[in-house]
């Protein structure tokens, strides 16, 4: 059986030295992560943070064993992982979903960690037809090459929306005429009673915590999907694409 949590990426989806990230970051690649040795503080590590300022681009402090587990080369404290694809921005989404005259169909993750489930999502969404998928840049699952084989190619082809901040970004879901559902079990109605023919938006969280709530407190309706044998939930990308293909049904009425 294979160990997922302990499997390397291959070192062709990383860059490796301060120097070369630091060129990376300038040529504009896509970077998914960057992992920084926790003492560091050389003149170079203060170049690297100055030319990662003001970029989306999450940071882990790690101790140097975690960095030399990666990969044995000389990294001098600086691992830097490499997006498969770009990624974009809601608010450049939705304007030209409705100015071709469609209804936005929107699924937002919100503490998906896992890979395998985020890829598994990205399917369904691709072939349900959703218009994107928003993740936090913090706290969401890395889009590397396992991702993207999961996925079955899905996450090369439909966008994906790295927010700095998720409630800003359903906030501006909300004001842009979209119904916002969370999928939630403290929900009252299940999903097949919750109107999804309009311009919506499907909020899934985490499996342990579900979805926050601070972003529970702004969705327009909480729906949740009746457990009938002994186990609690569901997976969660399971639990996805149930609800996803629900707005389909009722968009297809």
């Amino acid at each position: 059986m294979i160990n997922y949590k302990n499997k390397q990426r291959p070192e062709k989806d990383m860059i490796f030295g301060i120097r070369a990230v630091i060129e990376a970051i300038q040529a504009g690649s896509e970077i998914d992560k960057i992992l920084v040795r926790r003492d560091m503080t050389s003149e170079l590590s203060r170049e690297l943070f100055s030319a990662l300022n003001g970029l989306e681009v999450p940071v882990q402090k790690v101790p140097l064993e975690k960095l030399n587990r990666i990969t044995l080369k000389n990294h001098q404290g600086v691992i830097a992982f490499i997006s498969p694809v770009v990624y974009q921005h809601i608010e450049d989404i939705v304007p030209s979903i409705y100015e071709e005259g469609r209804m936005p169909f929107i699924v937002v993750l919100d503490g998906v960690t896992d890979v395998r489930n985020f890829g598994a999502i990205a399917r369904t969404c691709e072939c349900a037809g959703v218009d994107a998928i928003v993740v936090p840049v913090k706290g969401g699952a890395a889009l590397n090459g396992d991702a993207v084989k999961t996925s079955a190619g899905a996450l090369l082809k439909i966008p994906v929306c790295r927010e700095h901040n998720l409630i800003n970004a359903v906030r501006y879901l909300s004001s842009s005429g979209i119904k916002v559902l969370a999928a939630s079990e403290k929900a009252t109605q299940n999903y097949s009673d919750i109107s999804m023919t309009e311009p919506v938006a499907i909020v899934m969280g985490a499996e342990d915590e579900g979805v926050s709530p601070e972003i529970l407190r702004m969705c327009d309706e909480m729906m949740r999907i009746p457990m009938l044998g002994t186990i609690e939930s569901l997976n969660v990308s399971v639990a996805a694409g149930v609800l996803i293909y629900e707005a389909v049904r009722q968009r297809k009425l």
